[in-house]
Parts: structure tokens; sequence; C-alpha cells
């Protein structure tokens, strides 16, 4: 039979346990309330964090009180172990240590063990981007004849147009676009700003509202969104995904596109074209500029490739 001091010990630790979950929920509700991000990033610190928990709980601290530095370390060579990639260590990072800044704030913990722990350290990868002609394949595959086709092609021509995150894109409301004055209202990670639209993107999402939405609509007379899809509701990122994937087998496009790949061609594209970083980066919603700069690199190897190709000398050690 336990005895009292054993099932007291027993009682404090599911205590404990639940503390920590009930904790993560207040911090969520909190990133959600008071930061506004995106159901995405909320899903994506709260997967985070809920790993992290039951990591502590498996290695027996079941209160944040007790974690420190070497819990913190310890997950992240757990996940390194697990052959996780260097982008999902820092993510983790960054997750980690918001949680713990937020429970220093709320006065639930007295110090951030996650102070002075350095991240790990991404490697800046050029992001792949369509050549202006893969573009133009890939903008006219959709069939304007038909409400989904016309849809689909207002949806690819204002992403390339603006470099949204699809997230944006399928957020968008009617009322997010301003189709006298060519500019588009999005809200991004907790952030609105205001991005050109162009005349051609302009033209399409027109002549898409005016002809084909009311067609998809259906019975939802009072929908906001702006892109629906069949079942006459919201467009979903996944619906989306489905989408450019078809489109890019058609335009017969080798390279492996995402909806994101467009945002990186209509980055990578201005700045060939000569834009100047500030604006770019105003346009994509960087909070860093050194985001933005990574789009440079895409520049530099097409000048790269140039060169090898027709320098007499190129070739020669």
């Amino acid at each position: 039979m336990l005895n009292f001091y054993v099932i007291l010990q027993l009682d404090n630790t599911e205590g404990d346990q639940a503390l920590m979950k009930n904790d993560l929920k207040s911090f969520i509700r909190f990133l959600s309330e008071e930061r506004g991000l995106a159901q995405n990033t909320l899903d994506s610190y709260e997967r985070d964090l809920q790993q992290y928990i039951h990591f502590l709980e498996q290695s027996g601290v079941h209160s944040l009180k007790d974690s420190g530095k070497v819990s913190i370390s310890s997950y992240l060579l757990k996940l390194k172990q697990m052959g996780r990639a260097t982008a999902t260590l820092s993510r983790n990072m960054v997750s980690i240590r918001s949680f713990y800044q937020y429970m220093v704030k709320e006065r639930m913990l007295e110090n951030d063990p996650s102070m002075h722990m350095e991240t790990p350290k991404l490697e800046k990868r050029v992001p792949k981007v369509l050549s202006v002609s893969e573009m133009e394949r890939l903008l006219e595959s959709p069939p304007t004849s038909t409400p989904n086709g016309m849809r689909d092609k207002a949806m690819l021509e204002v992403l390339y147009a603006t470099g949204i995150r699809v997230s944006e894109l399928v957020s968008l409301d009617v009322d997010s676009v301003d189709l006298t004055v060519g500019f588009i209202r999005c809200v991004g990670k907790a952030k609105e700003r205001i991005v050109p639209l162009g005349s051609i993107a302009s033209q399409y999402v027109a002549e898409y509202i005016e002809k084909m939405r009311p067609k998809l609509l259906k019975k939802s007379k009072d929908e906001e969104a702006l892109f629906i899809n069949h079942l006459g509701t919201r467009m979903t990122r996944q619906g989306f995904w489905k989408i450019i994937k078809r489109y890019a087998v058609e335009s017969d496009i080798q390279m492996e596109i995402t909806p994101h790949t467009l945002r990186h061609s209509f980055a990578a594209h201005l700045l060939e074209n000569g834009a100047d970083l500030r604006s770019v980066q105003e346009m994509l919603g960087h909070a860093d500029i050194s985001t933005t700069q990574i789009y440079t690199q895409v520049g530099r190897g097409k000048m790269k490739d140039v060169y090898n190709r027709t320098h007499p000398r190129a070739g020669i050690k």
C-alpha cells in the first residue's frame, strides 16, 4: 500500500503536469489575442511546446520552475539526434524562448533559463525561383472560361503581382482589394500592410468578382472571402497548394514548386529589374532587411552562370 507521503507526491506531480499544460494554453491565448498571430503560427508554437513539455515530463521534470538550461540543451540535442533540420531546431528554440519570456513577464517564473542561449544558426539557402518564361507559362495555364479557372488565374496573378504569402492570399476578403487605386490590404504576421496590385492582376480580379465569383457562391451569399472553393466557402491553403501543383505539371515546369515559389520569384524578378531592396522588403513584409537580401543571391548566381557560359577564359584554370 502506498503511504500518505507517496500519494501526496503523486498528486503534486499530476498537478504540476496539468499546470504546465495550462500555462501553455494561457501563452497560446496571449499570442492570439494580444499579438494577433495567424492560426498557422499559433499551431506551430503549440506543437513545438507540447513536444517540449512532453520531453520535460519524460525526463522527470514536472514543473517549468524545475527546468533550466540543461533541459533546453538536452531537448535540442535530442531533436538533433533524431535528424531534425537546423531550421526545426531554430524554430523550437524561438518557441521555447518566447514561452519562458511570457512566463517571466506574467510573474509565473522568476528567471528565464533560455536567456543568453544561442539559437542554432540557419544556413541561408538561395531560394528556388521560376524564370520569367516559366512564370508566364504558369500564369497562362488556368482556363479563364470557367469559374474555377478564372478564380485560379486571379489567384496566381495576385500572388505573383504582390508577393504575399499564401496564408495572406486565402485570408483576403472582397473589401481587402481596391481595384480603383490598384492596392490590396493584407494582414501578415500580426501586421497590416498595403501592397500594389498592378493593372493585369487588377483586371483579372475584377473579371473574377464580376462574372465568376457569383457562380461559385451558391447559397453562401454573405461569404466575405475573395477567393472561394467549390463549396462556396473560403479557399484553404491546402486547396490552393493542390491547384498550383496541377498547373505546374500542365505548364511543364520541371522543378518542384509551392505557392511560396511565386513569392520568391516575385522578389527575385523585382530586384533583377532594378527595384530597391527597401521597397521589396516593405512589400514582402519582412521585419529584417537581411531576410530580403537573400534574393540578391539569385541574381548573383545567374550572373556567374552567364559569365561561365560566355567568357572565353572562364573555364581556363
